[in-house]
């Protein structure tokens, strides 16, 4: 018999540590190799951790809500392994775990515990060694950082949150100020409204936000406040299009074992509008503009909760059709069975959510900070419409669609914002049917 140590895997190049939020396995249960034995949740995405050895749970480590660092163990498996077998797999978890970076963490931890003495986990809420670390590096104190809201885990502060709250802070800074002619009126706080109070009575029910949606919900919040948000629309003619992927659909399912849906092709005309207009690729750092070489496409997916997630086709500018037909596919299949990696939603630089899934024509959807600009596409309709020939003005069938495009005014003007969407539309209106996919 021999002991074996479960280690948390790495999860993306961001997440240093995650929360147990349930325990799939019980101490004396028998665990299988690649079975599930705990779930766990960052910042960003809820998580699986299968096991990497097949034995006894004998000891759980952490209880649920416990905060874990990635390459730190959380269980111990009793397995009936030879002594041969075990150290190759722990040979394996040792390189499969990110040792040096777990190290790294754990000496900026030791750093943070010895040169922060003005902020500590003494308050209402946790504080990882990252965000105390920023903290100080700000001269944050312990009052304003409790004052500053967390869209984590029971209002946990998060590095973006932190990021976030400094970036206004300078940029309120560095405005200019006028001198008042009077005693300012006090105003009230913008960042933390005082919502209305809602009535109750027997005929009421009280549902409680799930972890997800209080996480959409903050998200949502902070991008309203944080951008002012502009709405342009275009009616697109994909009556080619429309045409193409119905002669061709029937043989990719056969061929592929899977569907060609419109989102990849819309997709490939977003990536290629982009290239075009490479200035709504960016984001905003205080008065800093990144421009982002890569073009990585969130696609919004809404979930069997009623919940909403957004999984990100990288390189999207890089892959033809079929591949990004195929890791859309993928991309969606485990959006809806909760098998998302923290990598698969981060390091979005455009996002566009298909709000014609649902029924609806059009759409004004909230940009996906830190992005500056969320296409939304709509159902497509049959209309009457005029189409022009060398032979005159007729009147015909077509397919028909709206898009509209929401944009941070700050850096995106009507211009680029309007031309953008034109051009994307242009794409889908020109479709190539010689397209072989």
């Amino acid at each position: 018999m021999a002991k074996i140590e479960l280690i948390m895997p790495k999860m993306g190049e961001s997440v240093a540590e995650a929360t147990i939020i349930s325990w799939h396995k019980e101490v004396g249960d028998s665990v299988e190799m690649d079975e599930t034995i705990v779930e766990i949740a960052t910042d960003k995405v809820d998580s699986e951790v299968p096991s990497s050895i097949e034995g006894i749970l004998v000891e759980k480590l952490f209880d649920v809500d416990a905060v874990v660092k990635v390459g730190e163990a959380f269980a111990i498996i009793e397995t009936e392994a030879s002594a041969e077998t075990t150290a190759a797999v722990v040979e394996e978890v040792k390189e499969a775990t990110p040792s040096k970076a777990a190290e790294k963490v754990e000496e900026e931890i030791t750093q943070v515990k010895e040169s922060i003495s003005n902020i500590d986990n003494t308050g209402d809420r946790f504080y990882s060694p990252l965000v105390r670390s920023i903290a100080a590096e700000e001269n944050i104190k312990m009052p304003e950082l409790e004052g500053i809201l967390g869209s984590g885990k029971e209002g946990r502060l998060t590095k973006s949150d932190l990021l976030s709250y400094i970036s206004n802070r300078k940029a309120a800074s560095a405005a200019p100020q006028a001198v008042p002619t009077a005693a300012p009126k006090p105003q009230p706080n913008a960042t933390t409204p005082t919502p209305p109070k809602v009535s109750l009575s027997g005929n009421n029910e009280i549902i409680e936000m799930d972890r997800m949606r209080k996480l959409i919900a903050d998200h949502m919040v902070m991008s309203k406040q944080t951008s002012p948000h502009v709405t342009s629309f275009v009616e697109a003619d994909v009556t080619t299009l429309v045409n193409w992927r119905n002669g061709v659909k029937e043989d990719f399912k056969r061929r592929e074992g899977q569907n060609i849906t419109f989102t990849p092709i819309f997709i490939e005309a977003v990536a290629k509008a982009i290239k075009d207009f490479p200035m709504i690729n960016i984001s905003v750092s205080g008065t800093n503009i990144i421009k982002h070489k890569d073009v990585n496409i969130g696609m919004a997916a809404a979930l069997p909760s009623g919940n909403l997630i957004v999984p990100v086709v990288k390189g999207a500018d890089q892959m033809n059709l079929v591949g990004i037909a195929k890791t859309v596919n993928d991309l969606a299949n485990r959006a809806r069975n909760n098998q998302l990696k923290p990598d698969d939603i981060q390091g979005g630089t455009f996002t566009l959510t298909n709000v014609g899934s649902f029924g609806n024509v059009m759409g004004t959807p909230i940009i996906n900070q830190p992005q500056v600009a969320i296409l939304a596409v709509g159902s497509i309709k049959k209309k009457p419409a005029v189409i022009e020939t060398p032979q005159g003005d007729l009147i015909g069938i077509r397919h028909m669609m709206f898009l509209s495009l929401s944009y941070d005014h700050r850096v995106v003007d009507g211009a680029l914002g309007g031309s953008f969407l034109r051009r994307v539309a242009d794409y889908l209106e020109q479709f190539d049917t010689k397209t072989i996919v």
